[in-house]
């Protein structure tokens, strides 16, 4: 832990995203410790997911989905549950609440590219806050800005994250940051501090706010303890006392290795086939949960992978794709694009990543994802909304050779391959 956090933090005084990555693959080449994979793998999993390169994050690191002897039964045997689409499904759940919690797998980007969608339906049912864990109450300028930068927090790094925020933004929401800013003795100290801060950012002056946040993992259980104390969730139900909606992403989404899925997820795939995220409901409105802990599980379909990225990365339409090759690279690998809005500045967190680097050939060093080369020039496709961008090719410790603006039509996108 020690060795993986020393390189961790070593890559992080590096000057720029690129250069930073190339430390941590490098680090991950150079040791086939399974202790010091496990840990690392989840650090440069992070990384990965930073540059687009979603895939291989989730290779890096995946806990899998053991079942649980307290799992309530499986929504296609017992309770006469509905599968629904969840993006139609929990707005409506939401008008009942006065908080909405979803939570994500920091290193799996999927489980983040549902809550981006939801923003716009939860506007609509009134709520006007949105808070995320990973934002920094430093970046000050976040709101009138309208776009988050590297200062704004660690996972907004990655380009789902940042559109997150970015649509928050854009939409009307008060954005919040409420991480724990003292040095918590303890888990609890810690979530307390969170509970404690979105209190006094949204409830303290607004008692009927109406909130939606993003947080990690268990941070947004409603019952039970929570390494030795009480989740976030718990904390600021006590200090509000508002009913909250408590939205499990972190279950039901696809492994890298299907022997990782919980059973319920593997039946529900074969016999429902969804293309889309959903949840089940029964016939009098109630959401169906793996565990009593949150009030709603989302069901994330099998990834279709396009040229190496997967198709999810259209957030249910709304972004198209745009092919890039490897000219603009000028023969230097690995080469990052990156695509921002023309209207945003050159700190922006892009809206889309790629990393090209020539034919890779997966090096034996246990799960962790590092490659070789072959000889073959590289190209790929971004995921971007209709609208003007300024494209960056980076490479050597992040010079950019070239520069490129482009404009991406509104016009429907063909059909995805599936392979």
């Amino acid at each position: 832990m020690e060795k993986a956090d020393d390189i961790l933090a070593q890559a992080g005084r590096q000057k720029g995203l690129l250069t930073q990555y190339l430390v941590m693959r490098r680090a991950a080449a150079s040791n086939d410790s399974a202790a010091f994979r496990l840990i690392f793998g989840q650090y440069l999993s992070w990384y990965q997911s930073f540059l687009g390169d979603y895939p291989a994050a989730v290779r890096s690191f995946s806990i899998a989905q053991i079942p649980q002897a307290d799992d309530l039964p499986s929504p296609l045997t017992e309770g006469g549950y509905t599968a629904r689409p969840a993006l139609d499904a929990i707005p409506e759940l939401a008008r009942n609440y006065q908080i909405v919690l979803l939570n994500e797998a920091h290193n799996v980007a999927l489980t983040r590219s549902l809550s981006v969608q939801l923003l716009s339906r939860l506007y609509a049912e009134g709520f006007r806050y949105f808070a995320a864990e990973t934002l920094m109450q430093s970046d000050t300028g976040l709101q009138a800005r309208g776009y988050p930068t590297e200062d704004s927090g660690f996972y907004t790094e990655e380009p789902i994250y940042g559109e997150m925020v970015r649509m928050a933004l854009k939409l009307g929401f008060k954005v919040i940051a409420y991480e724990a800013t003292s040095d918590a003795s303890s888990a609890d100290a810690r979530e307390a501090e969170q509970a404690r801060h979105l209190y006094e950012s949204v409830f303290a002056h607004d008692p009927r706010a109406r909130l939606v946040v993003q947080a990690g993992y268990d941070h947004i259980v409603k019952s039970g303890s929570y390494l030795g104390g009480r989740s976030m969730a718990e904390h600021l139900h006590k200090l509000t006392a508002a009913p909250m909606l408590s939205i499990n992403q972190t279950a039901m989404y696809p492994r890298p290795k299907s022997k990782n899925d919980h059973p319920y997820y593997t039946a529900v795939m074969k016999q429902l086939q969804p293309e889309a995220p959903i949840v089940f409901i029964d016939a009098e409105g109630k959401p169906w949960s793996l565990g009593a802990a949150y009030d709603v599980t989302v069901f994330f379909p099998p990834e279709k992978l396009q040229r190496g990225r997967p198709t999810w990365l259209s957030l249910g339409g709304l972004r198209r794709t745009h092919q890039v090759n490897a000219n603009a690279c000028h023969g230097r690998y690995p080469c990052l694009v990156e695509a921002r809005y023309a209207g945003e500045g050159p700190d922006a967190i892009p809206a889309d990543r790629l990393l090209l680097d020539l034919s890779r050939v997966a090096l034996s060093i246990g799960p962790m994802d590092v490659y070789g080369s072959t000889q073959e020039a590289p190209s790929g496709e971004l995921y971007l909304r209709p609208g003007g961008y300024q494209l960056s090719f980076i490479v050597d410790k992040d010079k950019a050779p070239q520069r490129e603006t482009i404009v991406v039509q509104d016009a429907p996108s063909r059909e995805p391959e599936q392979r």
